[in-house]
């Protein structure tokens, strides 16, 4: 009997860890945006898919793909991702008069 109260005395009464010091609090930084957008490179995917969507018809999804040689969830999401959030270029989705999706930059 005596040996099981020594295990649990020497289980409870340990207390071996180093105390741990609450870390002092750093300055968040902020991130800093760029006033406008650096124009695309000449001859890059991106300076040919603003060309497109700047004609007064705008462009379809499917010549917006042969330009670029993407998947068409590739240039949706370049449309909305590059081109809407960090170039804030506002784009428009439309039906033509065929019925097919097209893309334009909107005057908004």
């Amino acid at each position: 009997m005596p040996r099981v109260q020594s295990l649990q005395r020497s289980h409870v009464l340990r207390n071996d860890a180093p105390t741990l010091r609450p870390s002092k609090a750093k300055p968040a930084r902020k991130a800093t945006r760029a006033k406008q957008a650096a124009t695309a490179r000449r001859g890059s995917k991106t300076a040919k898919i603003l060309d497109l969507l700047k004609r007064p018809g705008g462009v379809t999804l499917k010549k917006l793909m042969n330009a670029t040689g993407w998947q068409p969830h590739s240039v949706r999401g370049f449309l909305s991702g590059a081109v809407a959030k960090k170039r804030r270029t506002p784009v428009e989705s439309f039906k033509n008069a065929d019925g097919e999706c097209a893309y334009r930059i909107s005057s908004k």
